[in-house]
């Protein structure tokens, strides 16, 4: 886990590179590969993003986002084998406002004095908050951590098992990022799945 500086997301948002799509095309995966592996977000209490805005203005939390797309076989797989594993939720319903969020969904979002659209490119295109959250690298799935005033901690791509996933969620949700480097954290992290896994 990196220690990169981010700033506020709406400074991300302008022109959306047209490149952005082809990228996103380029990273799809197979439907047929994954048709086996039915979304299933099981224990988590999932929200919008709108929702988790308005309930971190009222107690103060950091937001958790999973950003998918419908077409997106890996996202499914985590849904089926890492947001149902409960260890996994109870961490994300206790720290976080969990948020799931289609990059290509077509509502407009009102956040931090901005309208994101969904900007439509032929048959697909992309959300600006997605794109906004991404920092355009257009990959799914993504998660994205924020702070509890808005700020982005650290979008972390790709598919993630379950334990690994939560040595990930703790360190973040539980503030170790905020004084600990992730080498040590986890020199230091008790894995609740060492039993099962041999890990």
């Amino acid at each position: 886990m990196g220690s990169r500086n981010y700033t506020i997301m709406k400074k991300y948002i302008l022109l959306l590179p047209l490149t952005l799509f082809s990228y996103a095309v380029s990273l799809a995966q197979s439907h047929e590969a994954f048709e086996s592996a039915p979304a299933n977000p099981g224990l988590v209490n999932w929200m919008t993003f709108e929702q988790a805005v308005a309930k971190s203005k009222i107690q103060k939390k950091k937001i958790f986002i999973d950003v998918f797309t419908d077409w997106c076989g890996w996202c499914k797989v985590m849904d089926k084998n890492t947001f149902s594993e409960p260890q996994v939720a109870k961490i994300l319903n206790e720290d976080f406002y969990p948020v799931k969020f289609n990059a290509e969904q077509r509502e407009d979002i009102a956040f931090n004095g901005h309208t994101f659209k969904f900007i439509s490119n032929g048959n697909s295109g992309v959300h600006q908050l997605a794109a906004s959250l991404l920092n355009n690298q257009m990959s799914y799935p993504t998660v994205v951590f924020l702070d509890e005033e808005f700020r982005i901690i650290q979008p972390l791509p790709g598919y993630q098992k379950a334990p690994e996933f939560h040595k990930i969620i703790q360190f973040i949700g539980e503030d170790h990022y905020k004084s600990i480097k992730w080498d040590q954290w986890q020199t230091t992290y008790k894995s609740p799945y060492k039993a099962e896994t041999g890990e």
